[in-house]
């Protein structure tokens, strides 16, 4: 038991700490492999996080190196969220080449007053942004 709650998941974590929006974006970093514990890739989202494990994030284009202080219980305010980990390093930014993609979809924007796109033209949108490929 004592083992147990001397653990936390790392998506848990990563949201408690405020590196990730929601608990689904925290999911979607490690997943993505963004996400190294103690210097290894973390394959899962329910791998296990102990006070004094080294965690690195890629946010877009940014790279943080923390070491976690604490273990959170709830999502609180970021002044309680910063007391859960040490940023030793300054962040570390990232060329376009070695940065992460973008957590969301882009936006598409058309010029005020064309319009509704027709079949055609939503077509092409979904086929140039990939998005015909999730149906």
């Amino acid at each position: 038991m004592s083992d147990k709650a001397a653990t936390e998941r790392i998506d848990k974590w990563l949201w408690f700490a405020r590196f990730g929006k929601t608990r689904a974006i925290s999911q979607k970093l490690v997943a993505r492999g963004q996400v190294t514990l103690n210097g290894a890739k973390v394959g899962k989202s329910s791998a296990s996080v102990r006070v004094g494990d080294k965690v690195s994030v890629v946010l877009e284009t940014v790279k943080r190196h923390v070491t976690v202080l604490g273990l959170g219980e709830r999502r609180g305010p970021p002044e309680e969220a910063r007391l859960l980990y040490d940023e030793p390093a300054p962040r570390e930014k990232l060329t376009s080449e070695t940065a992460a993609l973008p957590l969301y979809k882009p936006m598409l924007m058309r010029e005020k007053g064309a319009g509704r796109p027709t079949k055609k033209e939503r077509r092409d949108i979904s086929r140039e942004f990939g998005w015909d490929d999730e149906s």
